[in-house]
């Protein structure tokens, strides 16, 4: 799939929805490999923020990173959708932020932030400039969260607030989940909630009868490849942004299907 298909196929659905980053304890698990810091900059950089309203279905309806649902996903309302300067084309799916109200001391919530999880994308709209009206165009670092989390830093009449932000660690309740889809040797895994860095950047997967098969990026965090599977424990190994490769072994039974989600281990803190 080219690169102009992955961008044609992400902004129709970014016409829909706005994504999303969570914040939960998780429960720790073997890792290991190196690790950068892109997944834990402590550094407050400057952005803004919009909200789209309560009654909006977007939530229902998913997003850009492909996890359905974000309340039955357990994402809830902490969630954001990110301008093109921040969604990495989907590899950024997953990652988490802390936003602050900053610079408008008349709608700003002091001494509060709220941390939200990537789960959409913010499409621009060259219509406008990114300064009059196009807020998530390039080079705009702009998020566009549920009105239930823009509340908890700022009052609704400010509209679009100027923020702080920063890339933390995601902290999950559980393991990470890998839902399985597809139809005979096709196979697609969307994996979510991920704690640690929280964006995945590799994936394989393992049967009994076979060695590890790198899977490919389909979008979004939605992984796949063509190999016979079935009939197979399977295994997942995964490599977040930060380099730490977490492996959880015969995370689904022989007796598989498609359709069904499985909990492996989960990254540390």
């Amino acid at each position: 799939m080219t690169a102009a298909m992955i961008r044609a196929g992400t902004s129709l659905l970014l016409l829909q929805v706005l994504f999303t980053t969570v914040a939960a304890h998780f429960s720790s698990s073997s890792s290991s490999s190196s690790s950068s810091s892109s997944a834990t900059l402590s550094e407050w950089r400057s952005g803004r923020a919009t909200y789209y309203a309560a009654a909006d279905p977007r939530d229902a309806v998913g997003g850009a990173c492909g996890y359905g649902d974000l309340v039955k996903s357990g994402y809830g309302m902490a969630t954001v959708g990110l301008s093109e300067s921040l969604f990495e084309r989907g590899q950024i799916c997953g990652a988490c932020f802390e936003l602050r109200c900053v610079d408008d001391l008349r709608w700003c919530i002091p001494g509060t932030s709220i941390i939200v999880t990537a789960t959409n994308f913010c499409a621009p709209n060259y219509g406008f400039p990114a300064d009059g009206g196009g807020h998530c165009n390039p080079p705009n670092n702009h998020f566009v969260l549920p009105i239930e989390a823009f509340e908890k830093i700022a009052i609704w009449k400010a509209a679009n607030m100027p923020v702080h932000y920063r890339r933390i660690k995601c902290r999950k309740e559980g393991g990470v989940r890998f839902a399985l889809d597809g139809s005979g040797i096709f196979l697609s895994v969307l994996i979510s909630n991920v704690g640690g860095a929280g964006d995945i950047v590799g994936v394989k997967i393992k049967g009994s009868r076979t060695g590890w098969l790198p899977m490919g990026r389909n979008w979004g965090q939605n992984w796949h490849l063509n190999a016979d599977l079935k009939n197979q424990p399977l295994s997942f190994e995964i490599t977040a942004s930060d380099g730490i490769t977490l492996t959880s072994y015969n995370v689904a039974p022989k007796g598989w299907n498609f359709g069904q989600t499985f909990e492996g281990k989960q990254f540390e803190s």
